[in-house]
């Protein structure tokens, strides 16, 4: 398409609400709503549980009060110290309602922070490290009394300790504590984290400690409002990558692509460093895994990369995304289903080349399919789709929609929909399809069919809708297509313009 074309085409739907810049910007509004969901994501903080304990103490504190096991962690005795230690620990890592304040308000913390320190018993060490993981995995408030102790720049040192169980547990306390938000998060970057971690990343690094380690990167990736630092951030994608093609484990891959969804959800020049780690073609690869806890962040990130340039969606669809998102189309999970036509949504935003090959690998017909028979969040999403391609589309490609893929009657079906956004979408869709059949002389017919499928009886009843924007679209669709001349001279549906109109319903 040379830029004469270009111009042309941006020229016909200059007044339409959709183009592909809005398109597009549309991901910051749909990536919050996905953010909200908590069924999808990863946990950002976790408990450490495990009643596995690496040694016994010499003095049971089982059944004691408070204050004395208080005063036997306060006591010179070491053995004492150490019973007291593990029956606080012990407390935290209750499966239910760990009394995390209790031992908060008897001042466990300040404690726990000194024998953090105690490099002589490694075995304390760690009884306290775990048992200021399970705080910092408590509220906001409970988290920040770890770090206002200065607790973050000790586990920073102990990520060097030559107990792999210690410096896994300080791996696991930061994970806690910078998945706690925006400020914690930096604190932790703040204090070189991404250093110690890069150095325990090796081919004999454990499993298990390997799941922590990524685990802590998502959380440092995660999070707006600010942004995490990305000359931080940017240290970790090349690991990132390289540990996407040789891992196989389905807790690294999960947190390894969530980690990448969180830093694609952003800036181009971001998308761009997660594209040039080569780490797509993988990416589009986990899209046909069996495991949803896999697919559901590969497939996040994958779409963030499709809001990017033609460039970047380019590099989606040569490493093969296009059939493995119709597959996913029809998938048993919604949410999944959902994902994967906002994707294609984002591609059907691009260039005619770029809807050419959607419409290539037949997605339309699954396309058609959420849009008749989806939930209703897919069927949002697929109508973007529609209305996308009725925007950048050629005329053949949009035709195409329309005589090949019958996707006019699940599309209009939408205006019955109760989200006004959803119903605005379909009606700049619909503006599109007969601003096309007006240049090619196609009118007539487009009219009898949109009639024929119940459309006309749609368009008339949202001439009564609350929303304004909604009631002028479908007012002016009636009035420049159906309208005859023996109409009456004024509709006395046609939306009035006063002083004191009423704002748009929500």
């Amino acid at each position: 398409m040379n830029k004469s074309d270009a111009d042309t085409r941006q020229g016909q739907y200059k007044a339409n609400n959709i183009n592909t810049q809005d398109s597009r910007m549309r991901r910051h509004e749909v990536t919050i709503e996905l953010r909200k969901s908590k069924k999808d994501d990863q946990l950002f903080k976790r408990r450490n549980v495990t009643e596995e304990d690496v040694s016994t103490p010499s003095k049971e504190l089982k059944g004691k009060s408070m204050d004395e096991i208080v005063a036997a962690m306060n006591s010179e005795d070491p053995e004492r110290q150490f019973a007291g230690m593990q029956q606080t620990r012990k407390m935290l890592s209750r499966e239910r309602n760990p009394p995390i304040d209790v031992l908060i308000n008897h001042g466990v913390v300040p404690i726990c922070i000194r024998f953090l320190q105690n490099d002589s018993n490694s075995l304390l060490q760690f009884e306290a490290a775990w048992a200021l993981t399970n705080i910092a995995s408590g509220t906001s408030e409970q988290t920040r009394s770890v770090i206002e102790q200065n607790a973050v720049p000790l586990f920073i040192s102990l990520l060097q300790s030559k107990s792999l169980n210690l410096a896994e547990q300080a791996v696991w306390a930061l994970g806690n504590i910078a998945g706690d938000g925006p400020a914690a998060r930096d604190i932790v970057i703040q204090h070189n984290v991404i250093d110690g971690i890069l150095r325990l990343i090796n081919n004999e690094t454990p499993l298990s400690f390997l799941r922590n380690i990524v685990w802590l990167m998502s959380n440092l990736c995660r999070n707006k409002n600010p942004s995490p630092p990305f000359d931080q951030v940017k240290r970790l994608l090349p690991v990132l990558a390289k540990l996407l093609v040789t891992q196989e484990d389905a807790q690294v891959l999960a947190d390894i692509c969530w980690a990448l969804s969180y830093v694609t959800d952003d800036e181009n020049s971001k998308i761009q460093a997660v594209v040039d780690t080569n780490a797509v073609p993988r990416l589009v690869q986990l899209l046909q895994t069996d495991e949803p806890s896999i697919i559901a962040p590969a497939l996040r990130s994958v779409g963030n990369i499709v809001t990017g340039t033609d460039k970047q969606t380019d590099v989606v669809i040569a490493a093969g995304a296009l059939p493995k998102l119709a597959k996913l189309l029809q998938h048993s999970k919604p949410n999944i289903v959902k994902e994967a036509a906002w994707t294609v949504s984002n591609i059907a935003a691009g260039n005619r080349k770029q809807i050419q090959a959607v419409i290539d690998a037949g997605i339309f017909a699954q396309i058609r399919h959420v849009l008749a028979k989806g939930d209703f969040k897919a069927q949002k999403e697929a109508a973007w789709a529609v209305a996308n391609t009725t925007t950048s589309g050629t005329p053949e490609q949009i035709i195409n929609l329309v005589e090949n893929y019958k996707i006019l009657k699940p599309f209009m079906d939408l205006l019955d929909a109760k989200d006004p956004r959803t119903i605005t979408v379909v009606l700049t869709g619909l503006s599109n399809l007969f601003a096309l059949a007006e240049r090619l002389g196609g009118i007539e017919n487009l009219c009898l069919m949109v009639e024929e499928l119940g459309g006309l009886d749609k368009l008339e009843a949202l001439q009564q809708h609350e929303n304004r924007e909604i009631y002028k679209k479908a007012y002016a669709i009636i009035d420049t297509y159906f309208s005859t001349d023996d109409d009456e001279p004024e509709n006395e549906l046609a939306p009035q313009e006063s002083s004191d109109t009423q704002p748009d319903a929500p």
